[in-house]
């Protein structure tokens, strides 16, 4: 089942993470079907890279697939031409979403501390 991102005003869960983070959308969007129990691209996505948003403060509901890398693959597969590619791609846009996220976040550390 491949995953929707809705608009931010969709979710309580979007208040959480700036929409001005590339790839936003697919983190609101993985959260909120996580919370669901919920196995889309962006679910699987989420839980893969879960570690990098909780150590942000991002409360990641734990899914209950055992590899979800495996099961973001086979969902991307499923019927479809260049499902490698389309992989890859999402990843590239979770490691934008967790690098701009911890930039923003040392930013406001940083001029937390100055104040």
């Amino acid at each position: 089942m491949m995953c929707v991102p809705k608009t931010a005003t969709d979710s309580p869960v979007s208040s959480l993470i700036s929409s001005d983070l590339p790839g936003h959308e697919l983190v609101s969007a993985g959260l909120r079907d996580l919370a669901a129990g919920r196995e889309t691209e962006c679910a699987m996505l989420v839980a893969m890279a879960s570690t990098r948003p909780r150590a942000l403060g991002i409360d990641v509901p734990a899914s209950a697939v055992p590899r979800p890398s495996h099961r973001l693959y086979e969902l991307i597969s499923d019927g479809q031409a260049g499902a490698h590619s389309r992989y890859n791609a999402l990843i590239a846009r979770m490691v934008s979403f967790a690098r701009a996220a911890e930039h923003a976040a040392s930013k406001a550390a940083g001029n937390a501390a100055s104040d």
